[in-house]
């Protein structure tokens, strides 16, 4: 008999062959792969793309910015999508989008069919993320999701971290196009895997589009990402007229939009997940360790080429060990999950991520390249420990109606905190060195280099600060956390 998961998530017996699962994680892994990995893969090519093309930084940075906005508009809207489509239909939907425009991205004349190919591949990633947690949740029971869920943290993690590393290997040998062109057999085969193995896990239901709700999510959480995004780029600051605006906008609409769905029968995204306390508790985490973890990784990339003097390929390669270390262990800490529980895990991973940002503190110039590659990779295996767990402890506990809900709320929020984030502690780090050097008296365009590393420094021994009170309350949240089972009550 197969388990199918309703579109109120009940699961119901068909008289099916019973369903493997393998197959259908295995496809939608392979999909996400390919869709978070050009997440990544373009920030190392956009001086070639504006060389190509003429066009100025600020005009290049909306292929990585406008990827951010549509993801971050369109998950929200992934609980009525899961509910209205199949499976099947979404998954072939998000990645015949993602073939379509990863091809016109890779044939683009001009860099406005070049957007307009990398925000189609947004759509098709918007619906994949939320998709792929949503079917898991769906076909895995609540005792073995820890190591599913670590098979999703090494797709996540993996992709991210090899994009820069094979970005710079491309464009330094081949055209930027050839990003494009290689991910495109992939995707084209996974779909294709799809089609072929994916059968429909889920009867849908008809629900609603509350339009109103639909345009304020879209303001909130689009204002909200695409301002704190500004922010933190370039001289741009909270103080600009055009990102105050937007976030003004987002977190109004935002509030209007919260308001509504407590409001409405059939809300767009169902508040009431914020009910189980685990829920709740692990989102917040996963916030605050996603945030400190973007800010390492964009704060250590510009202090270590402004500082520590290390040249871009080091930078990066610095960063690599990390990366691949946190995908290997993803799948570890999931088995462990699944034996022990959260809080092993929780607690002595808060601990490391606080030791570790504080360490960052006394990383000066002249300190040896394996010290920071140690760094880096206790503060990635940190991550582990904490981002998977207290995920699937906090989707354990809603019941299973809500998963769709669930999911789409942690997705957006992860991706909202990524972007408040790097804001915050670039803006931390620039607020820094311009207090550095007004302090020394000191102008920025009379400073002398030796100068300028000197503010670099303090201002990012001050990010590195803000990173270790935000990893301290994480602490304080580890301990907070229970075990969680399955909630039946609606």
């Amino acid at each position: 008999m197969a388990i199918v998961a309703e579109g109120s998530g009940a699961a119901k017996e068909t008289n099916q062959p019973e369903l493997n699962p393998i197959p259908v994680i295995a496809v939608l892994l392979s999909g996400a792969f390919v869709a978070i990995l050009s997440e990544t893969i373009l920030n190392v090519a956009l001086n070639a793309i504006m060389a190509d093309f003429g066009v100025q930084s600020s005009t290049a940075q909306w292929l990585v910015t406008g990827y951010m906005l549509v993801i971050g508009t369109l998950i929200p809207v992934s609980a009525y999508f899961m509910q209205r489509f199949t499976t099947r239909q979404l998954f072939i939907t998000a990645m015949a989008l993602f073939s379509i425009g990863t091809l016109i991205s890779g044939f683009s004349p001009v860099f406005s069919v070049l957007l307009i190919g990398r925000l189609t591949q947004a759509v098709g990633t918007a619906i994949m993320i939320p998709l792929l947690i949503n079917i898991i949740l769906a076909v895995i029971p609540v005792e073995k999701r820890g190591a599913a869920m670590g098979m999703v943290g090494l797709v996540i993690m993996f992709a991210p971290a090899i994009g820069p590393t094979v970005s710079g290997l491309i464009v330094e040998n081949l055209s930027w196009r050839w990003l494009f062109f290689i991910i495109l057999p992939i995707a084209l085969g996974s779909l294709l895997f799809g089609m072929k193995v994916l059968t429909n896990l889920a009867e849908v239901s008809k629900p609603k589009l509350d339009i109103l709700s639909f345009l304020l999510s879209t303001l909130g959480f689009g204002g909200i990402v695409y301002g704190f995004s500004a922010a933190g780029k370039g001289d741009a600051s909270f103080a600009d007229p055009s990102v105050f605006i937007f976030l003004v906008v987002g977190f109004v609409s935002l509030g209007l939009f919260v308001y509504r769905q407590l409001k409405l029968d059939s809300p767009l995204l169902d508040i009431r997940v914020f009910r189980y306390p685990m829920f709740a508790l692990g989102l917040v985490m996963a916030m605050m360790v996603m945030m400190t973890m973007f800010a390492m990784m964009l704060v250590m990339p510009i202090y270590m080429q402004g500082a520590l003097l290390f040249t871009p390929i080091v930078a990066g390669l610095v960063m690599l060990p990390g990366g691949l270390l946190n995908g290997a262990m993803s799948p570890i800490m999931g088995r462990l999950f699944d034996k022990f529980g959260p809080r092993p895990l929780l607690i002595p991973g808060t601990i490391i991520l606080a030791a570790v940002v504080f360490s960052y503190r006394y990383t000066v110039p002249g300190i040896p390249v394996w010290i920071v590659i140690v760094q880096q990779a206790i503060l990635m295996v940190a991550v582990a420990m904490i981002m998977m767990p207290a995920q699937t402890n906090g989707l354990n506990q809603i019941p299973e109606k809500l998963y769709p809900h669930g999911t789409a709320i942690m997705n957006t929020l992860m991706q909202v905190s990524g972007a408040i984030g790097a804001a915050l502690f670039i803006s931390v780090m620039e607020t820094g060195q311009q207090s550095y050097l007004s302090d020394q008296g000191i102008s920025p365009s009379e400073a002398t280099d030796s100068q300028m590393m000197d503010a670099l420094t303090y201002g990012s021994q001050q990010s590195f600060s803000t990173g270790f009170y935000i990893a301290l309350a994480a602490v304080v949240l580890a301990l907070l956390v229970k075990r969680t089972s399955q909630t039946r009550k609606q």
